[in-house]
C-alpha cells in the first residue's frame, strides 16, 4: 500500500516547485577564494549583511587570505579592517584563532565534519553547515534568522528554535536538495518575503501558504 503524504508534505513539495520557479540558479551569496576565506566570509556574515562583508574581504584577503598570513597580520589588525562588519574584537579573536589552530593542529588545511569545525573559535553550527555545504559540497541545512522566520511563516516548523526549524525542514525536503534550497530560501527571502515591511498580497508563497494569523492581519487592513 503506499504511503499517504500529508498535507504538510503536499505544501512542502509544492513550496519547491515555486522556489525551482523563482530561483532556479542560485549562486553563493559570499565572495570566496576557496574554503579557507568562505569560512571567514561567513563568520563575518553574523549579524552584518552579506553586501557588507563583499565589500570588506576583499580588503581582509588581500593582506591575508590563508591562515598563515592571518595569524602574520595579527589580531589587532584584523579587528581594523573588518570594523565595518560589526561585532569586530568577537569576529578577530575567532578568526586569529582558528587560524592558529589551522596551523598547528591541521597543518593549515580546514577540517572536514561538523565537529572539528564547530571546536574552532567564532565557528557554530550553522557556520560549519555553510561551509559543509557550500565548501565541500556535502548534504546540510544551515538555517539562519531568515529562513527561521519564513519556515514559521511557511507554516513548516513551530519556530520554536532554529535547531528544531532546521530539523523540521530536513525531513520535509530531500536530502539531494538542500544545499540548494536552503540558498534558494534566502534569496525568496530577500526579494518576496523580508521582515518588515511585509504584505503577504506580495508573497507569492506566504499568499498561498502563510499562517492563518498573517492573512487576518491583511484582511483587517485592507478587507477584500
Amino acid at each position: 500500500m503506499a504511503k499517504k503524504i500529508s498535507k504538510k508534505q503536499e505544501k512542502a513539495d509544492d513550496i519547491r516547485r515555486m522556489l525551482d520557479e523563482y530561483f532556479p540558479e542560485v549562486p553563493v551569496p559570499l565572495h570566496h577564494k576557496d574554503i579557507y576565506t568562505l569560512l571567514i566570509a561567513v563568520l563575518l556574515s553574523a549579524q552584518c549583511t552579506d553586501e557588507r562583508v563583499n565589500r570588506i574581504t576583499p580588503i581582509l584577503f588581500g593582506k591575508a587570505d590563508n591562515p598563515t598570513d592571518m595569524v602574520a597580520l595579527g589580531e589587532d589588525a584584523i579587528r581594523e579592517i573588518i570594523r565595518p562588519c560589526g561585532l569586530s574584537p568577537m569576529k578577530a579573536k575567532g578568526i586569529y584563532g582558528l587560524s592558529k589552530i589551522l596551523l598547528e593542529k591541521y597543518n593549515g588545511d580546514l577540517p572536514f565534519g561538523f565537529e572539528p569545525l564547530e571546536m574552532l573559535p567564532g565557528v557554530g553550527h550553522k557556520t560549519a553547515s555553510v561551509v559543509m555545504s557550500q565548501g565541500f559540497g556535502m548534504p546540510a541545512f544551515p538555517v539562519d534568522t531568515h529562513i527561521h522566520r519564513l519556515a514559521y511563516r511557511w507554516g513548516l516548523s513551530s519556530g520554536k528554535s532554529v535547531e528544531q526549524t532546521e530539523k523540521d525542514l530536513k525531513s520535509l525536503f530531500p536530502e539531494d536538495s538542500w544545499n540548494q534550497l536552503h540558498l534558494q530560501i534566502i534569496y525568496y527571502g530577500r526579494s518576496y518575503c523580508k521582515a518588515r515591511p511585509h504584505n503577504v498580497e506580495d508573497c507569492p508563497i506566504c499568499r498561498k501558504y502563510g499562517r492563518k494569523e498573517m492573512k487576518s492581519q491583511v484582511a483587517r487592513v485592507d478587507p477584500r
